[in-house]
Formats: C-alpha cells, sequence, structure tokens
C-alpha cells in the first residue's frame, strides 16, 4: 500500500511540475506532501509541533498561488526540508531538523539501501546462484528470437515492414526519469532519517549553562576578568552614550538632506550598526560564556551589561527613524525594508543574549531561540506581497517616486501601474514601458497550463 501511495504520488508530481513553471503546481505540491506524509505518519502528526510546520508549509504554499514571489517560493522549500525534518524527529531544535529534512529528502533511499546492504549480501552468499541456468532460460531464447526475426524479415517483406513499424517513440522517457525522480522523493520523504549525532547531541544538550560542566579557574583569575569586564563594559556605556547624544542631533537635521546624502547616512549607519551589535554580542558571551556567571559579587556587571544592551537598542531605535524618514522623503525599496527586517534581527539578538544572561544560558539557547525567531520572521515575510506594497506606498505617498525602479519590480505591481498611467499622466517612455510590461504580463497568464496559474489569472477575462 504504501509502494502503492509512492507512486501514485510520483506521477501526480510529474503531472504538476514535468516542462511546467511554477504556480498553482507548487501550491498542490504542498497539499499533497502534507497529505502523503500525514498518512505514512500518522502518529507523529498528534504532535502540536508537527502540525504548527504543516499549517506554516501549507501557508507559504498558499502564497506561492497568490503572488509567486521569490521570498514566498524560498520560504516554501525551507519549511519544506523542515517539515520534513520533523517527521523523523520532532523533539529537535528547529535547525536541527531542517537539516535533517535535507538530509532525508537526498540521500534517505541510500541511507535504507546501505542499512540492508549487509543483510542481503550474507543471504546472496548463503544462497548460491546458477549462472548457467538463468542463461539457458533466459539468454539462449532472446538471442535464437532474434535470430529468426531477421531471417524471417529476409523472407517475407511483410514481416520486415510490419517489424520496421514498431515505434517506441511514443513512450517518453523524460517523462518516465522525471517520474522516477518523484518517486525517489517521495519514497525519501516517508522514510525519513535522522542525522546522528547531530539529532542525539541535540537531545543531550540543554538550554542552561551547568556550573558543574565547567572548567574549574583560580578565585585570582576570575577576579582578574571580571574586573577586565567591567572597565571595559564601563567605557563602552560611555562610549555608546556620546554616540547616542550626537547621533540624536543628527536626526534634526536629515529633513534637510538630500538623497544622496541621506542615503549615504543610513547605510552607513546600518552597516556601523552591523559590526558594533556583533561585536556588542560576542563580547557579552565571552565575558558570559563561563564562571563569571556564578560569583556572588557580579551584580555590578550584569547592571553594565543591562546598560549596554539597551544603549545598543536605543540605536536600533534612532536607526528605524532614519530609515523611516529615508522611506518617507524617497519611497520604499526592497533594501529600505531589508533594513528593517535586519533591525528586527538584531533587536531579537540583543534581546536574547539579555535573556542568556539573566538566566544563566548556554550558547545553544541562543542559537535555537535566533533561528525560531528566524523561521517565523521568514514564514511572515512571505505572507506580504513587497511588490504591491512598495509599488502602492511609491505611488500614493512618497515625496518622490522613481517610476523606473517600480517598472523593474515583478510582475505582482503589473495591475497597479497599469491603472497608474490610466489615470495619471507619466512621460511616454515610461507609458511604453508599462504597457509592455502589462501586455507581456497577460500573455504570460493568458498561456499558463492549470498547473501554472495564479491568483492574477483570475483578475482578466480571457
Amino acid at each position: 500500500m504504501k509502494n502503492f501511495i509512492t507512486l501514485i504520488s510520483a506521477i501526480l508530481f510529474s503531472i504538476l511540475f514535468y516542462q511546467k513553471n511554477i504556480g498553482l503546481n507548487l501550491s498542490l505540491f504542498t497539499l499533497l506532501t502534507i497529505v502523503v506524509l500525514a498518512f505514512n505518519n500518522l502518529k507523529t502528526f498528534k504532535n502540536r509541533d508537527n502540525i504548527i510546520k504543516a499549517f506554516a508549509y501549507l501557508i507559504t504554499g498558499i502564497m506561492v498561488f497568490l503572488y509567486k514571489s521569490e521570498l514566498a517560493i524560498i520560504a516554501n522549500i525551507i519549511v519544506f526540508f523542515t517539515f520534513v525534518g520533523s517527521t523523523s524527529e520532532q523533539n529537535s531544535s528547529i535547525y536541527v531538523k531542517c537539516i535533517n529534512g535535507v538530509y532525508t529528502t537526498i540521500v534517505s533511499a541510500f541511507s535504507h539501501y546501505f542499512d540492508t546492504l549487509n543483510t542481503e549480501v550474507e543471504n546472496i552468499k548463503k544462497k548460491k546462484i546458477n549462472y548457467g541456468y538463468w542463461f539457458k532460460i533466459i539468454g539462449i531464447p532472446t538471442i535464437v528470437l532474434i535470430i529468426f526475426i531477421q531471417l524471417y524479415r529476409f523472407g517475407n517483406p511483410k514481416f520486415d515492414e510490419l517489424i520496421s513499424k514498431i515505434d517506441f517513440s511514443f513512450v517518453n522517457f523524460h517523462w518516465l526519469l522525471f517520474t522516477g525522480l518523484g518517486y525517489y522523493l517521495f519514497y525519501n520523504i516517508t522514510n525519513p532519517i535522522k542525522i546522528e549525532p547531530l539529532t542525539s547531541n541535540d537531545f543531550s544538550f540543554g538550554n542552561e549553562l551547568e556550573k558543574n560542566d565547567l572548567t574549574a579557574i583560580s578565585p585570582k583569575k576570575l577576579q582578574s576578568e571580571k574586573q577586565l569586564a567591567i572597565v571595559l563594559m564601563s567605557l563602552l556605556n560611555i562610549l555608546i552614550t556620546l554616540f547616542i547624544i550626537t547621533d540624536v542631533m543628527y536626526v534634526f537635521e536629515l529633513h534637510k538632506m538630500v538623497a544622496s546624502q541621506l542615503s549615504n547616512q543610513v547605510h552607513t549607519g546600518v552597516n556601523a550598526l552591523i559590526i558594533s551589535n556583533i561585536l556588542a554580542i560576542i563580547i557579552i558571551l565571552y565575558f558570559f560564556r563561563g564562571n563569571l556567571n556564578f560569583i556572588k559579587k557580579n551584580k555590578d556587571l550584569k547592571l553594565l551589561t543591562f546598560t549596554w544592551i539597551f544603549l545598543n537598542l536605543a540605536v536600533v531605535i534612532i536607526t528605524v527613524i532614519k530609515n523611516i524618514e529615508y522611506i518617507v522623503s524617497f519611497g520604499l525599496t526592497y533594501k529600505r525594508i531589508g533594513v528593517i527586517f535586519f533591525l528586527i534581527a538584531t533587536s531579537v539578538g540583543l534581546i536574547t543574549t539579555f535573556v542568556k544572561v539573566t538566566k544563566i544560558k548556554n550558547l545553544r539557547f541562543l542559537f535555537r531561540k535566533n533561528t525560531q525567531v528566524a523561521f517565523v520572521i521568514l514564514i511572515l515575510a512571505s505572507t506580504i506581497n513587497w511588490d504591491k506594497i512598495i509599488t502602492s506606498y511609491n505611488l500614493n505617498y512618497s515625496d518622490e517616486m522613481d517610476l523606473k525602479y517600480l517598472i523593474k519590480l515583478s510582475n505582482n505591481n503589473t495591475y497597479l501601474l497599469k491603472d497608474y498611467i490610466e489615470n495619471h499622466e507619466v512621460s511616454p517612455g515610461k507609458e511604453r514601458s508599462i504597457n509592455y510590461k502589462y501586455n507581456l504580463y497577460i500573455t504570460d497568464l493568458k498561456n499558463n497550463s492549470w498547473q501554472e496559474i495564479v491568483y492574477d489569472n483570475f483578475k482578466f477575462k480571457k
């Protein structure tokens, strides 16, 4: 029964994807994958985490149909691997699930084959094969049959014509190969495996930093390290306070800047923020990597550390203000949206570092929590039609609109641009570019097969 389901799934895989572009097919594949994995691993689907992963996977599949954005497709692939990895081990960390999912998808069949190879080899050794017998049964009749076919072809033109008409061109070997690939894929994901010792190590190490696991350090050396940390944190707090004061003063001058100056200020500030926050987290993790977490008189060090974390968050907020001012003046772009997401990620990193210090957690805690947050952000970001939002905002609210940039975006904004030129005056060149983009997109939509259709197919009449 399981092999039959795998075969049917492989055929459906070929029907959906063979010589087709991405569209409805990826959404249906998402649903098919969930159904097949649920059928083959019904017990694991009683787990709340697996249900959440399945739901997240389904959301990304729907978003591919609605927007067909690169982000939605990437999110769908990543969640696919994570979802498959969840069926192999549901209690591991999210990054381990993703790695196990990739491993399962690619090499599960080979792994199962090599696991059983030794047993099969032993069985073959025990049972001696009579190669002469099989040659007599298969080889000799085949050779004789070929000889007589050739003789009959020479002896009878009608028979020769009949044999010549035998044509196997109706067999699409590329389709069969593609179906075989689909079978291999579904066989792998329905027979999940784990990478060891990665998975078992993930279980064996918790999130808590255990004092007993640390290497003993002499009190004198520990005190010296604490003094270094206090001096360094004090100086860094003074420095970042001075930086914040001057940066706030600079914020009030942003409205006076031209585009190039503001762009340079925002990008330079973001680059500096990237380096400074990474260094901030590294410094904190270095000092709180071990024994300093457990000494009795470390409240002053922790207070300085917390102050520095919150001051770094203040720098993030100031950078957000700069970026918003930039967006208000010169419109939305993917880079400016990327800055916002980076600032969110930076804030999460600082907050989880704060939790690590207060709750005495280890580095695995940071990695696990931050990858979980990144996973959630990826899914949420994939649910948004960014091209449409960028275009809509720039057309309606931006002080300076770069229509050329909007035309270069994906087809998700095509209808908006078409509506805009029908109701507003634009240069002839821009109008031609938008009409060309619109007509080309409509042609593509009309040529879509049912596997390739997207939501925009329902917005026009063929």
